[in-house]
């Protein structure tokens, strides 16, 4: 029976941190395809398939997390705080998977410097979270975690400030009709590109509240 017990809260971490696998293979698709936008014999649809997928994979281990959640006696952690952080987790990969589709529904043909970069934050911050998503699962980790969480927030305040500058940029100059609607579409797609970086900032966040609580 304890075994069993043992057994069952490790893979609430071993659940997480699959699905942080998958949000690290997301970003890091959606990094691929802003980067060679523009480029001969870039594989569009394909990278925008890759990232759908892994958000499918993803929904899947989700569904198994909230199952486990709901079947289980105990918990490792606050009930109410892994069902918060495995939705934020989620709605990270939601967002990526916006950011993907939206080169299609905006017909963006070609980057930015700015999209570029915001694309890079976004992976680095993924990846981020999938290093404190391990580190929550053990206690002696603690200190790595609490280091972690402050450097993804960072990332957003950094994604935050180039977005100002970009949308700044693109509303510099006076254009014709064509111009304007170029503007108004890379403004769009540069804000959803950020709330990558906020849904980074708000999981990060849930996991200095959990550990904060379990210190």
């Amino acid at each position: 029976m304890l075994n069993n017990v043992i057994s069952q809260r490790s893979t609430f971490f071993i659940l997480l941190a699959a699905h942080t696998d998958r949000l690290v293979a997301g970003a890091s698709a959606t990094l691929r395809l802003i980067t060679g936008l523009g480029n001969e014999g870039h594989q569009t649809a394909l990278l925008i398939e890759e990232v759908n997928l892994n958000e499918t994979s993803a929904d899947a281990i989700k569904a198994d997390f909230i199952r486990l959640l709901y079947e289980s006696f105990t918990t490792p952690i606050n009930r109410d705080q892994l069902h918060t952080l495995i939705l934020d987790l989620d709605r990270v990969l939601n967002t990526l998977q916006s950011v993907a589709n939206a080169v299609n529904m905006y017909n963006i043909g070609n980057s930015t410097p700015e999209a570029r970069a915001l694309a890079s934050l976004a992976s680095d911050a993924c990846l981020l979270l999938n290093r404190a998503v391990i580190a929550l699962s053990d206690r002696e980790q603690a200190p790595r975690l609490a280091v972690l969480c402050p450097q993804i927030d960072a990332l957003e305040s950094q994604a935050s400030d180039l977005m100002r500058e970009a949308i700044t940029k693109l509303f510099r100059e006076e254009g014709d009709e064509q111009a304007a609607w170029h503007a108004m579409k890379m403004r769009r797609f540069y804000f959803t590109q950020v709330a990558v970086l906020h849904g980074c900032k708000r999981a990060a966040h849930t996991m200095e509240e959990i550990l904060l609580e379990n210190a």
